[in-house]
């Protein structure tokens, strides 16, 4: 199994606020969208409740919650990452998506960071992504895009790789 995070944070690492994301980029949510279509994705029961047309299209929804009666249309629910985990194929490539507190379970688990660095901070945000530790981490490629007409903040896609 290959396990990546996938996040779009600004420079302070805030990924959210409220359940919403931040910045809306829509090279962004392509590049999730490329990323992660055909493959599992895992994420907390706060991730799963903002999407605002339930479970996410042509991927294998996991989501982690304590509600031992929770049930979402399109989505396998599990009490940990470790059960959620442990139900994954050898060979499957498995996207932790958030939120905060899945991330930071993960992070030394992972294989793989792939995040979008927005060159702005939100006015307000109450979710972060993890401090990377570049002992453990390198920063295998980096795209910068400046802003565009659709994009109001420049950003870079960056692939970290766990030594």
């Amino acid at each position: 199994m290959t396990l990546t995070l996938i996040a779009a944070i600004d420079r302070c690492n805030a990924i959210g606020y409220e359940g919403k994301l931040l910045f809306w980029l829509p090279d962004d949510l392509k590049r999730f969208k490329a990323l992660t279509t055909g493959h599992t994705i895992v994420m907390g029961r706060r991730t799963f409740e903002s999407f605002p047309n339930g479970a996410l299209p042509n991927r294998r929804n996991v989501v982690l919650t304590s509600r031992a009666d929770a049930h979402y249309a399109g989505a396998e629910c599990y009490s940990s990452l470790d059960a959620a985990l442990a139900s994954c194929d050898s060979d499957e490539q498995v996207y932790i998506i958030g939120g905060e507190s899945v991330y930071e379970q993960a992070m030394e688990l992972a294989d793989y960071i792939e995040l979008t660095e927005i060159d702005a901070e939100a006015p307000e945000a109450d979710a972060w992504f993890p401090i990377i530790d570049l002992m453990e981490w390198s920063e295998e490629s980096r795209e910068d895009h400046p802003a565009d007409d659709r994009h109001p903040y420049a950003y870079s896609f960056v692939t970290y790789t766990h030594w």
